[in-house]
């Protein structure tokens, strides 16, 4: 159980926790930002109607254009919630591309694909709705609940999570916190499996043009970076020490396959191998830049460079895979093929 504490000069003072009786308020706050489940997406709408005549708190749409309900407890028994849920999946699941544009032009301010445009910078996916999730947000469910929750997560590949919103207060102060029930990425991906090509076991990693992060640099230091918010650093959280890589550069291709060494790092915390500071050994703006804002400074991943080619030898064909994502997986099996054959993976 999370326990909440305020640090009064040498003491500490423990943080009442509060029922959740702000159910208008967490949806606001939800809409407003889907980070706070997990979720890298926007919203389509609030409230919005299903041909049962019931109405769906929160709809949204995530990178790769598949919908998302989220469903408040309220004043539901925490199994009715999880029985609500799967009866709004029952009818997002027959949604086609053209009934999601009907919808979001009957609530939204700005078309879907301007909206999409603003979130993630591409242009929409032809194809939406080819998979959706389900969150339950709750300030706590029964351990019957979660049984079930992680029955239809794990043994049946179904998208669905829970999402726990406390919030405690002290000396007139309100705290929230949040977490998932499970791990998003995992519940993600067990139910897009059917659609989606397996996970080949690299991933895609990018760093932007050659006039924003010159690749010699990234090369020699060992390391690649991104910075400008959670949007794009928050990817970095995904990789882990022992991780494959391959390296992007918008405009030329791949220029490099390499092993993680260290994990997401402030840049200005971030030492080599020698313990100078990096920000000390390569002052460069695309580093330097807002250090003191936690939010947009830059972050950094070490990488040890196993097999590399200079930017005018970068392998590269027509349809090759690429993302505007900092990180991804790459799941395109052509793609894999062709780098690991052009950069010697394994020899």
């Amino acid at each position: 159980m999370t326990r909440l504490f305020n640090i009064s000069g040498n003491s500490l003072i423990e943080a009442k926790r509060k029922g959740l009786d702000l159910e208008e308020k967490i949806e606001k706050w939800v809409s407003e930002d889907l980070s706070l489940i997990g979720v890298d997406g926007f919203v389509i709408g609030r409230q919005i109607a299903t041909d049962h005549g019931k109405y769906i708190d929160v709809l949204a749409m995530d990178e790769s254009g598949n919908l998302i309900i989220v469903e408040l407890k309220r004043d539901k028994s925490p199994r009715d919630i999880v029985a609500q849920v799967l009866d709004y999946a029952s009818w997002v699941c027959r949604l086609t591309t053209s009934d999601v544009h009907r919808i979001s032009q009957n609530v939204m301010s700005v078309p879907l694909s301007t909206a999409y445009r603003e979130k993630f910078g591409a242009s929409l996916p032809q194809s939406l709705n080819t998979s959706h999730q389900m969150f339950v947000v709750a300030s706590s469910v029964d351990e019957g609940t979660r049984r079930i929750i992680e029955y239809l997560s794990e043994e049946h590949d179904v998208g669905i999570n829970a999402s726990f919103f406390n919030i405690f207060e002290a000396e007139g102060r309100e705290w929230l916190t949040t977490e998932n029930l499970l791990d998003q990425e995992e519940v993600k991906d067990r139910s897009e499996k059917k659609v989606r090509a397996p996970w080949s076991g690299y991933y895609y990693v990018t760093g932007g043009a050659e006039e924003d992060r010159p690749w010699a640099e990234l090369r020699d230091y060992g390391f690649f970076t991104a910075s400008g918010g959670q949007h794009y650093t928050g990817k970095l959280d995904k990789l882990s020490v022992g991780d494959k890589v391959f390296y992007y550069q918008k405009k030329n291709g791949y220029l490099g396959y390499g092993l993680v060494t260290a994990t997401k790092t402030p840049a200005s915390e971030y030492e080599l191998l020698d313990g100078q500071k990096l920000t000390d050994a390569l002052p460069r703006d695309y580093l330097l830049g807002s250090q003191e804002d936690p939010e947009k400074c830059a972050y950094v991943v070490g990488v040890e460079w196993k097999s590399t080619v200079d930017i005018n030898n970068a392998h590269t064909f027509s349809g090759i895979f690429s993302n505007q994502n900092v990180v991804c997986k790459i799941r395109q099996q052509e793609t894999v093929d062709f780098l690991v054959e052009q950069f010697g993976v394994g020899e």
